[in-house]
């Protein structure tokens, strides 16, 4: 993982209505930016509201397509991004570079940052801290479906792979895992994870 925040010597100038009042200090926190309703469409808005914001490389692979001129390849690289304390994105990027493609990749992640709802919903804690997921969620992409379920502060993250990285990044510390589907296809497998996450939001928490 890497801390990723403004690049030394860049000058930022926004574009949109939301960069401009993130700009002049009129929103400065993450939750009045996405209350706003107005869209996120420069990666430099979540540099200045999450400035501990971490990105982690999912997968990269090779695509290749046939044009009129032979055949092109492009690295597809997938990404998360998140402050491991309830903000999230997920994004995908490509180019015949690796380098930019991850970088294509975490600028679409950060545009793409939602916030999710932690609790305790465990029978077995009853702790009040927001370690779990608050009730059980279930989340699909493709073949994949996934379902979380609330797990007693202490027992960690009972899943695997992709999902464990999407969690661990989201701020969730103990959950009970169960996955189904085509899980090698780690796209479907990270966005059926994002899916469940954001499905905490479904209902109002205290």
């Amino acid at each position: 993982m890497r801390d990723r925040g403004f690049e030394e010597g860049m000058e930022w100038a926004p574009q949109t209505r939301l960069g401009r009042l993130v700009k002049e200090g009129q929103v400065t926190n993450m939750s009045e930016a996405l209350e706003s309703g107005l869209p996120i469409r420069e990666p430099q808005i979540v540099d200045a509201l999450l400035p501990e914001i971490r990105d982690e490389v999912l997968d990269i692979n090779m695509v290749q397509r046939m044009t009129d001129s032979g055949r092109r390849v492009k690295f597809r690289a997938t990404v998360i991004v998140g402050n491991g304390d309830g903000f999230l994105g997920l994004g995908e990027g490509k180019d015949v570079q690796v380098g930019i493609a991850i970088k294509k990749a975490i600028d679409n992640a950060k545009m793409n940052i939602r916030g999710l709802n932690r609790g305790c919903g465990s029978w077995e804690c009853g702790c009040g801290l927001t370690h779990t997921v608050p009730f059980s969620v279930k989340g699909k992409a493709g073949s994949v479906t996934v379902e979380l379920k609330p797990a007693p502060r202490g027992l960690g993250l009972a899943a695997g792979g992709t999902a464990k990285k999407v969690l661990e990044i989201a701020g969730i510390k103990d959950v009970w895992a169960r996955a189904k589907g085509e899980t090698r296809t780690t796209l479907n497998f990270a966005k059926a994870t994002v899916d469940a996450l954001m499905k905490t939001t479904t209902m109002k928490v205290k």
